[in-house]
């Protein structure tokens, strides 16, 4: 069976399924209404962002954890870079690593931005308002 191929706002790659749910939820509050479509594993989403380029779809914003089984975000974000359709979304690693050597690597390899998760709820709602008002409503997009 063919998967529907649908475009979102936020494509988001985590892979601790409690922190995943906690995501969803709080997209539910932001002020204007998101869709969030979360894959729990590089290679699926490397796969997902592939098949949405096929069908010129792109989200408007990409959040990668750092950490994951498989393929690191560092290296999703990479292949991100190499798919021409692709190349212009904005990308946040989103991750609860502070090293200095992981942001600026995450900078290096083409992050728009490194941003540290927040250890609270209403600090996580805080924090994806200011993502939906900007990478979503102010940014400028490319379609």
């Amino acid at each position: 069976m063919l998967e529907t191929v649908t475009n979102t706002d936020i494509f988001f790659v985590e892979d601790d399924t409690d922190f995943a749910f906690i995501m969803e939820t709080a997209v539910l509050e932001l002020s204007k209404p998101a869709t969030i479509q979360i894959l729990d594993n590089g290679k699926e989403a490397i796969l997902k962002l592939k098949r949405l380029a096929e069908d010129k779809l792109k989200p408007k914003l990409i959040l990668l954890d750092l950490n994951l089984p498989g393929i690191s975000g560092i290296e999703i974000l990479k292949q991100i870079r190499d798919i021409t359709y692709l190349r212009y979304v904005p990308v946040v690693l989103f991750s609860t690593s502070e090293e200095a050597t992981d942001i600026r690597t995450s900078l290096e390899f083409g992050a728009n931005a490194y941003v540290t998760k927040p250890s609270s709820y209403s600090d996580l709602i805080i924090c994806l308002q200011s993502f939906a008002d900007f990478w979503l409503h102010q940014n400028a997009f490319v379609s």
